[in-house]
């Protein structure tokens, strides 16, 4: 039995995956609305991420977005106000004592002013781990002292801030799990 949840999935690959719509969320200063969180597992380690979660039976990647940024956010957008998918990654990493892997699509939105947002929309696991919502540009992300996922946010909100080109970001797969891969930490 898995603390994860009946929506993650035991791959071929013996990790626990499903699919996820995230949404980067901007405002008219360039700064994005980002999540901190914890694992349960691993308290003393946080960490920004973007809005989003996992995607349910029937949903489409936008409808998941928007149900998502509802939730976590309190902010109510139709489709219309959804531009993308700008990015995909697959995310992998460690979470509730499991390593997993999220298939994720990224959608922008902008939004007037530094939107009011509201958390009465989290889960109990969502309470459980999540810890703050925060507006940062992407000077302040890079000199925060917390990882951010993904980790190319700061480089695409600068280039986001003009326009999206409508050039889909495929980063591939990215260890969000402290473990580097390629021994360049």
């Amino acid at each position: 039995m898995t603390s994860l949840g009946p929506d993650w999935i035991l791959g071929e690959d013996g990790l626990r995956r499903r699919r996820a719509a995230r949404v980067i969320v901007i405002d008219e200063a360039g700064r994005a609305l980002l999540v901190r969180g914890h694992d349960a597992d691993q308290p003393e380690r946080s960490w920004w991420f973007t809005v989003g979660g996992g995607i349910g039976a029937g949903e489409s990647h936008v409808e998941a977005a928007l149900r998502e940024l509802r939730e976590e956010t309190g902010l109510v957008l139709d489709a219309a106000g959804l531009e993308g998918p700008v990015l995909t990654r697959a995310g992998i990493f460690h979470f509730f004592a499991e390593t997993c892997r999220q298939d994720e699509v990224f959608f922008l939105a902008r939004v007037a002013g530094a939107a009011a947002f509201d958390t009465a929309g989290w889960t109990e696991q969502e309470r459980e781990v999540l810890d703050d919502l925060a507006w940062f540009t992407p000077a302040e992300l890079r000199e925060q002292p917390l990882e951010v996922f993904p980790t190319v946010l700061p480089d695409l909100l600068e280039r986001l801030a003009d326009g999206w080109d409508g050039v889909v970001v495929h980063l591939g797969d990215e260890y969000d799990d402290g473990d580097d891969r390629d021994g360049d930490a």
